[in-house]
């Protein structure tokens, strides 16, 4: 599978299947994938916590608000918490000189290499950035500010693929010569 595909079927998954785990070669596939990114200065300013079981559940619904949103996360296996780390030197001069804040940068190219390898793996994922960062903190025992959740796991087989709404091409780039 080329990338171009993997794009072309990576979706929102908000359907699980609760009987199915993850097997662990294939997370820890995802986790190196994610570990492979690159980031500014090669910093690394996160941290990922995968959480199985009950401290999943008890993740997935840390995510939930305004009624219904999220709801479909307690069906994940696996949430991976990721969180904020401490920049490395050049990185912190760089975010401080420029002010550009590199770790979310960071963060997001990481969770894209994890959800594209979890694509490659058959495996269907879900970026959640409505939380609640106190109670994750609390159920993860992190000291830092969590960005995102990644609900990972098994699509139920009645999800099918939706078509992609995007911008078209003419919207999103520019060419100048």
């Amino acid at each position: 599978m080329d990338f171009l595909e993997i794009a072309n079927q990576r979706q929102s998954c908000r359907k699980y299947d609760e009987t199915r785990p993850v097997e662990e070669e294939k997370l820890f596939a995802v986790l190196e994938a994610a570990r492979l990114a690159p980031s500014a200065c090669n910093g690394q300013p996160y941290h990922f916590t995968v959480c199985r079981g009950e401290t999943a559940k008890k993740v997935a619904l840390a995510t939930r608000g305004m009624g219904g949103m999220n709801k479909f996360a307690v069906q994940a296996p696996v949430c991976i918490v990721s969180s904020e780390a401490a920049y490395n030197r050049t990185a912190a001069l760089g975010a401080k000189v420029k002010g550009n804040d590199y770790r979310s940068m960071d963060i997001g190219i990481a969770a894209a290499y994890l959800t594209a390898e979890a694509q490659a793996q058959g495996l269907s994922t879900c970026i959640l950035g409505w939380l609640d960062d106190a109670k994750l903190r609390k159920i993860c025992d992190l000291d830092q500010p969590v960005r995102l959740v990644i609900c990972l796991g098994y699509a139920k087989a009645d999800d099918k693929l939706r078509s992609k709404k995007r911008k078209d091409m003419e919207k999103l780039v520019a060419f100048k010569d």
